[in-house]
């Protein structure tokens, strides 16, 4: 814990500095496409704004450069051949700094997969009556009781959403203000330690140095979401090739991630057994006749599935599109189920709003809205990336919301732990470890 915790605040220093220098790219590792953008900040604009919240440290800036490729090596959103992504990324960001013409060091990059787990911590500090200070806060934040969540696992975020002095909740910045007892909530999303290990080895094997990290669920969210969604309760469904990412919002922050290891290639495949066709054919059928829901017409509507064995019988076939329909429709309402479940888990139905997003390449199959509203229970929209100044045409799709989430977390990052001077001795993961090992040996 004490080496992310030294490692995040690193990362937090380097991406300020490369703010600073005006260059740095953001990089989105998929399943099924890298993407990478590169930003350029005007370095006057760089507002070291005091704060809490989303709106600390915000700074203008331009997408300058964008490039895309096909992804290879990375299996669940984790990387899975070491050498194939690491050609992958620097495909992508080599052809976006050459649309850029600038060099890049310093990538933010966001991922999905690697077993996340959310928690929901809580702390109080006594005042005595005096202003809250940042030492204050600082010590509230070391006072909540951080689970023994593994040693093969890394907090990814970990964020306070809501502070409280006395009986007054719901404040954003507590600093200056007088109480007796400052009381904060947080939450802590914590990933597989060996899939970020394994993500940062193959960065720095293409000379680049990471100055963020994010959840792809977290980023795709804060792009996909309207501000009232973001304040009143919503979740965002991030449907990915290999994974579909899961964030609950309130308040504009993040109280709860998940993820299902099923996505789009998961109907891809399903495509490919059921018509005996290769998995390039079967995402060409995928993307230009796929649907959900089939009506009457989809039994007369043929399509030709084309291929090129040699055997002119084989390759002349045709099949319907209700048949197509019927081999994607179970695996989509699987997905859906699950992520049900992990909604069901969240506690979602007590929020105030239940609006739910869908977003990500997955979110493009015609009719899902419909039906994820009839497996879901709730109010739900196709949601595409806020717009960001100089960003192309091609990259404004639902595919993108995280690597445009991405930029915004560049731009706006939300504080986090590590953002304050935790006092050592009061470490919280360090006192949970001691108690934990003193009652396994003297029990």
């Amino acid at each position: 814990m004490r080496d992310l915790y030294e490692s995040q605040r690193a990362m937090r220093q380097m991406r300020k500095a490369a703010m600073q220098r005006g260059v740095v790219a953001v990089l989105d590792v998929g399943t099924s496409k890298i993407a990478c953008l590169v930003l350029r900040f005007d370095g006057a604009a760089v507002i070291e704004a005091e704060g809490i919240g989303s709106m600390a440290g915000q700074s203008s800036f331009r997408v300058i450069g964008a490039a895309t490729t096909r992804s290879r090596g990375v299996r669940f959103g984790e990387v899975n051949a070491m050498q194939e992504t690491e050609r992958a990324i620097r495909t992508a960001v080599q052809a976006a700094q050459k649309m850029a013409q600038v060099r890049v060091d310093h990538v933010l990059v966001c991922f999905s997969g690697a077993h996340p787990r959310s928690y929901g911590l809580d702390g109080s500090l006594d005042l005595d009556g005096t202003a809250v200070t940042e030492s204050d806060v600082a010590q509230v934040m070391a006072s909540c009781d951080v689970p023994d969540y593994g040693e093969d696992r890394e907090v990814l975020h970990a964020q306070p959403v809501n502070f409280a002095i006395d009986h007054r909740s719901g404040l954003a910045d507590p600093r200056g203000q007088v109480g007796n007892t400052l009381a904060t909530d947080m939450h802590m999303l914590t990933v597989d330690a060996l899939a970020i290990q394994n993500l940062f080895f193959c960065i720095r094997r293409c000379d680049l140095e990471v100055a963020g990290l994010a959840s792809s669920a977290y980023v795709s969210a804060m792009a996909s979401l309207v501000e009232d969604e973001q304040e009143l309760g919503a979740a965002c469904i991030d449907l990915g090739g290999g994974s579909a990412g899961i964030s609950v919002f309130m308040r504009k922050h993040m109280i709860y991630g998940d993820a299902v290891r099923m996505g789009g290639d998961h109907v891809t495949s399903d495509i490919s057994m059921g018509l005996q066709v290769p998995t390039a054919t079967a995402e060409r059928i995928k993307t230009f006749y796929g649907g959900v829901v089939a009506t009457g017409m989809d039994d007369r509507e043929m399509i030709e599935i084309g291929g090129d064995t040699g055997d002119w019988e084989h390759d002349r076939r045709t099949v319907s599109r209700a048949e197509l329909i019927g081999i994607m429709r179970p695996r989509v309402e699987e997905i859906l189920e699950e992520v049900r479940i992990r909604l069901d888990a969240a506690g979602f139905e007590h929020l105030p709003s239940q609006q739910i997003v869908l977003t990500g390449g997955g979110s493009q199959i015609p009719g899902l809205d419909g039906l994820a509203s009839k497996v879901l229970g709730q109010q739900v929209r196709l949601g595409r990336p806020l717009r960001v100044q100089g960003l192309p045409q091609a990259a404004t799709g639902p595919a993108f919301s995280a690597a445009v989430g991405m930029t915004l977390f560049a731009a706006n990052p939300q504080d986090e732990w590590w953002d304050f001077e935790i006092p050592t001795d009061r470490d919280p993961s360090k006192s949970f470890r001691r108690a934990v090992k003193w009652f396994k040996e003297n029990w």
